[in-house]
């Protein structure tokens, strides 16, 4: 029986549309809203370099390179890091319009299969996010990159992940150095995060004073999509769950953040990603907080060409 990727099950059978897993255990049943933002269907370009291994533990650990058809580079990167709850999706899942938006405005994009909740639990895809990083940090003359202008985007777990790679730039605990190109820094010149998670022990009663339904506030029991990743129910493991909070790591060095929500996000409380950009602007950091007026988790909201440009209006100013 042959097996088919979620981005390909998009292609295939509902592009524009919402994708739903359903997913059943002890915890109860939960939906996970695994789409492509803005209904959009799945990348229709090919890349240009396909599998890429960029490390050497996993055979997860690969990328798909696209470079831009237009210009002469060396081109300013951008890393998408797809979503899934942690423990579903791969590297297909990108945006047709988000990425060929970065493509006609001379971004490199590079997307990224990381091990998930199944196979490895926290920090694992933070530490092969930081190695894809530092893989094309170090191939970037191969590729015709630019090793100093990269920058990650990510969507709910994503996200998460995204701001977890901007924050410990300058953490060598996140840096393994079995995963290849040890020495290389994995530090990004900015990071767009959308409708991440920050705090997991907060979101249930974010959820709950937000006013969503109790079928959203069931991020502490033991099955959740968060007690996966972390490898325990996560109210057992604090100073774990700590690890895993982008706020946690806030220094200085922290590269700019666009950070944006959808003002009716249930699935991740609205609280929990606000939370990030109270913190970044607490710490007087470079930082853009957007709320989509209507958006939930996703939606078409984030993709309208004022969106649009406006990400690409962030990515330029630091990576052109």
């Amino acid at each position: 029986m042959s097996i088919i990727k979620l981005s390909q099950f998009f292609k295939m059978f509902v592009p524009g549309l919402l994708a739903l897993v359903f997913v059943f255990g002890a915890a109860g049943c939960s939906v996970i809203s695994s789409m492509i933002p803005g209904g959009s269907s799945a990348f229709s370009v090919e890349p240009n370099y396909k599998d890429l291994v960029y490390a050497p533990v996993s055979a997860t650990q690969k990328l798909d390179l696209y470079i831009p058809t237009t210009g002469t580079g060396p081109f300013p990167v951008v890393i998408n890091i797809h979503g899934g709850g942690f423990r579903f999706g791969d590297k297909g899942m990108l945006s047709d319009i988000t990425g060929k938006a970065l493509l006609t405005a001379g971004y490199a994009v590079a997307s990224i299969d990381y091990r998930l909740s199944g196979v490895a639990q926290f920090p694992a895809a933070v530490q092969d996010a930081k190695a894809a990083v530092r893989f094309l940090r170090a191939n970037a003359a191969q590729y015709n990159l630019n090793p100093d202008k990269i920058a990650v985007f990510g969507q709910s777990a994503g996200g998460n992940i995204a701001a977890m790679v901007g924050v410990t730039g300058n953490i060598s605990d996140y840096d393994d150095a079995s995963l290849g190109n040890a020495g290389i820094s994995s530090a990004v010149q900015a990071v767009v995060d959308q409708y991440g998670p920050t705090d997991f022990l907060l979101m249930d009663a974010q959820a709950k004073a937000q006013g969503c339904t109790a079928a959203d506030q069931k991020h502490n029991d033991a099955g959740s999509f968060e007690s996966a990743y972390i490898g325990a129910a996560i109210q057992t493991v604090p100073e774990q769950v700590k690890k895993s909070n982008p706020i946690t790591y806030i220094s200085a060095t922290t590269p700019p953040f666009l950070i944006q929500k959808g003002d009716q996000d249930c699935t991740v409380p609205v609280e929990s990603t606000k939370m990030l950009a109270n913190a970044l602007s607490a710490a007087k950091l470079d930082s853009t907080y957007t709320l989509l007026a209507g958006a939930g988790h996703g939606g078409a909201q984030f993709e309208t060409d004022e969106n649009v440009k406006l990400v690409i209006g962030f990515l330029d100013k630091y990576l052109k």
